[in-house]
């Protein structure tokens, strides 16, 4: 058993109050715990073999660089929620490096300086939520490669943080993000939905005031349709507000395909064409797991390449079906179906629907370009016209056909003629019994419908 002491400052009297409790010892690790103490700051004896120092609920406002004087080399676990936390020194942390649980929640925290976890190597869990954090510098995590889980829900902000999860930069074994509760407006979809899947089974970032988008509905019904627990946990919890109603209500996310008629979501499918080599992912959303994939009628073509992924190829069409990847983890399992269609025909040649359809069209055009000939480039069968349109100097053309010819045109509808050739219209400046010279059709608007 080890006996530690909690200096509990009074405010009543100006005398040092000393506290003792009992603390259970299990093996190597110690456990010195001074909750509810109404300290101001942290004991200044601590064991140097302590491995959890629990210190929530006091009035630590302000964690100095000097508030250990020694190494605590042996500490895993520090909780320092409910204090009224507002202050963290950038070198906090050096004196417990070797830190992998830290608790930071429920406190007055409003931003997060540069590089400030940076000696935490080793830190596997982060617990922010519940604080006023308006502003996190994009190094705050940096330096960070053993992180696992960071929990940032109900804060103020505004920005989702995507260093925390971005590829090259996502430390090896993350697998949780929460800013669920914030005041982000938008998130970054593109690059969301690269992310792995067991990346995006614990990426919450529901109960924000996102901006209603058929993007957003996209993202989040492929997740619900994938399963991810991000998106089908919370499914009445993702809500967002349509663009210039500041004063409407929330809608549902996953009602937009009827708000906005939104495409529908499927499930994911592959396309290909004949010759073609294609890479069929086994997206689990479980960790470390063995993969082993299963082909349409088991014919056993493909290529298991490192990641687990399977390489098939050249494709013929009868490689078109279901790939099934069994992905097999320490304590669960995990099927994936990926969905390949093969089109008969490489892809440099047409397909047999679009061959049928430049057919068509090529064939309404011919017919449009006949009827206007038809239309206007009548030839004249009347000898004595065509010598009158000689002796006139004016080609015979549809341009000058006069009113005696536009009797023997053949339409299928034309206006009565006006006799003054007004075509039954009367000018703005002009009398109803003055008369106007004659006009050919072809300048007149008179309607001509085939």
């Amino acid at each position: 058993t080890l006996f530690a002491i909690c200096a509990d400052l009074s405010e009543t009297t100006s005398s040092l109050l000393l506290s003792v409790a009992v603390y259970s010892l299990r093996g190597p690790d110690n456990i010195v715990s001074c909750p509810r103490r109404n300290l101001s700051g942290v004991p200044a004896e601590l064991p140097r073999h302590a491995a959890v120092l629990d210190l929530s609920y006091n009035s630590i406002a302000r964690l100095r660089a000097e508030w250990s004087p020694v190494k605590l080399p042996r500490l895993r676990s520090l909780v320092l929620s409910h204090n009224g936390l507002g202050f963290l020194s950038s070198e906090a942390f050096v004196q417990v490096a070797r830190l992998r649980h830290l608790d930071l929640s429920s406190n007055v925290l409003r931003l997060l300086d540069e590089l400030v976890f940076q000696p935490l190597k080793q830190l596997e869990v982060l617990l922010l939520y519940n604080n006023r954090i308006s502003q996190i510098d994009r190094s705050a995590f940096a330096g960070l490669a053993g992180l696992q889980k960071v929990y940032l829900s109900q804060n103020l902000l505004s920005r989702f943080p995507l260093e925390l999860v971005k590829e090259k930069v996502r430390p090896k074994k993350f697998v949780l993000l929460d800013v669920s509760s914030n005041r982000m407006k938008s998130v970054p979809l593109p690059e969301l939905q690269a992310l792995p899947a067991h990346v995006r089974n614990s990426l919450y970032f529901h109960d924000n005031p996102l901006s209603c988008s058929c993007g957003l509905y996209g993202l989040l019904a492929r997740w619900h349709v994938r399963g991810l627990s991000s998106a089908s946990d919370f499914r009445a919890e993702h809500v967002c507000y349509p663009a210039g109603q500041k004063k409407a209500g929330p809608w549902a996310v996953f009602q937009l395909d009827r708000l906005l008629n939104c495409s529908a979501v499927t499930v994911m499918d592959e396309e290909a064409y004949l010759d073609d080599f294609l890479v069929l992912r086994c997206d689990s959303k479980l960790r470390d797991t063995s993969k082993t994939w299963v082909t349409p009628q088991g014919n056993g073509t493909g290529v298991v390449l490192p990641d687990g992924s399977l390489q098939v190829g050249p494709l013929r069409v009868e490689d078109t079906g279901v790939y099934t990847c069994f992905a097999v983890g320490e304590s669960l399992n995990e099927t994936i179906y990926v969905s390949v269609k093969v089109h008969n025909f490489t892809q440099g040649e047409a397909s047999p629907h679009m061959n049928t359809g430049y057919t068509t069209l090529a064939g309404c055009l011919a017919s449009v370009v006949l009827v206007l000939v038809y239309l206007y480039l009548t030839p004249c069968r009347c000898p004595c016209c065509r010598r009158l349109g000689r002796d006139a100097g004016v080609p015979s053309s549809a341009a000058s056909a006069s009113p005696a010819r536009e009797e023997r045109r053949r339409v299928a509808f034309a206006d009565p003629k006006d006799p003054l050739g007004r075509n039954g219209r009367l000018g703005p400046d002009r009398e109803e019994g003055r008369e106007e010279p004659a006009r050919s059709s072809v300048s007149s608007d008179t309607p001509i419908v085939v």
